[in-house]
């Protein structure tokens, strides 16, 4: 009977037919079971443990949501969606953060929409092979076409945040001089420096949004209390760019040794303005190299057809003419 049953499978879905009926049902399974585990109610113990944190004259909306750690739905898989290592976390949250995801949450919702693509890309790799393709294919082709959406899936957000980490220190790199010399304008005008970082965020969201970003959280840092050379080194880590870390060691080195912050930024300022003049010369350095293959490929194929071209189509009729005669 069982052999009857594969027979049968394998003449409508192929030699692959069962592998495949039960990998799709291990991930409605899975599925399944996720769902499960999202709708369970929450534990007893757990409800009493946030009702004793609250106040006793209750709370309201705003206060419970920012008492609320996390996402509820996502934390309950806090085990399979964030790396055992703390290293491994700690890489990943800065790697996010330097993407311009700050949230509690980016690293589990990372791993998150790694799983989900994934699983997506490979239903659609078996809808594609056995339902779709009319022709048979290979063993291989098959299984490159089963598993490949899958991988892709899978790798999409990793691409995804490398594109966004590039794009963010680039704007970053560009917008770094305009924010310095708007630091020196406001030192010089007798703000401190917790006021021409203020100013300079509220300056900058417009044209430079990323940098802007950066310095609220610097400014909201020392609001808090912390202390302003850890703030700045958390910057220069979080930027992952080396001008901004060069701009952190000058200023904690003024404050150490007490000189002058006005003479420090006007000094890293003018050399901030040099470096990018130096930069936009090498890109258009490098603009010729770029375009001799773009220029090979579009001129050199039409000016040989305009040369040659003539000359061919001459000697075809000339060899036509003289055809007959022979």
């Amino acid at each position: 009977m069982l052999g009857n049953i594969n027979t049968a499978i394998s003449e409508v879905m192929g030699p692959f037919g069962l592998i495949i009926i039960l990998g799709v049902m291990g991930a409605v399974l899975v599925l399944a079971t996720v769902v499960m585990m999202i709708n369970q109610p929450e534990d007893p113990l757990d409800k009493l443990k946030r009702e004793q944190r609250a106040p006793r004259g209750g709370v309201d909306e705003p206060a419970r949501l920012r008492q609320k750690d996390g996402n509820a739905q996502l934390q309950k898989f806090s085990t399979f969606l964030e790396p055992s290592d703390d290293k491994e976390l700690s890489d990943k949250q800065l790697e996010l953060r330097q993407a311009g995801y700050q949230s509690r949450d980016a690293v589990r919702i990372f791993y998150f929409a790694q799983m989900t693509l994934g699983l997506l890309g490979l239903v659609i790799g078996v809808v594609y092979t056995n339902f779709i393709v009319e022709v048979e294919m290979t063993t291989q082709k098959t299984m490159m076409w089963t598993l490949g959406p899958g991988a892709v899936g899978y790798w999409l957000p990793k691409y995804w945040i490398t594109r966004r980490v590039a794009a963010r220190k680039e704007e970053i790199e560009g917008g770094f001089p305009d924010a310095l010399d708007m630091m020196l304008v406001c030192v010089e005008a007798g703000q401190s420096l917790d006021q021409c970082i203020v100013r300079v965020a509220r300056e900058l969201k417009a044209s430079y949004a990323a940098l802007a970003d950066e310095f609220e959280v610097v400014a909201q840092e020392m609001k808090a209390g912390k202390d302003k050379v850890n703030v700045l080194n958390d910057m220069g880590t979080r930027c992952g760019v080396q001008d901004v870390s060069s701009f952190v060691t000058v200023l904690v080195q003024s404050a150490a040794f007490g000189t002058s912050i006005a003479d420090a930024l006007r000094v890293y300022a003018a050399e901030m303005r040099d470096k990018r003049v130096m930069r936009a010369e090498e890109a258009a350095n490098k603009l010729p190299t770029k375009m001799t293959l773009a220029t090979m490929m579009f001129t050199v194929p039409p000016l040989l057809i305009i040369l040659v071209g003539p000359s061919v189509m001459g000697i075809q009729k000339m060899g036509e003419m003289s055809g007959p005669g022979q």
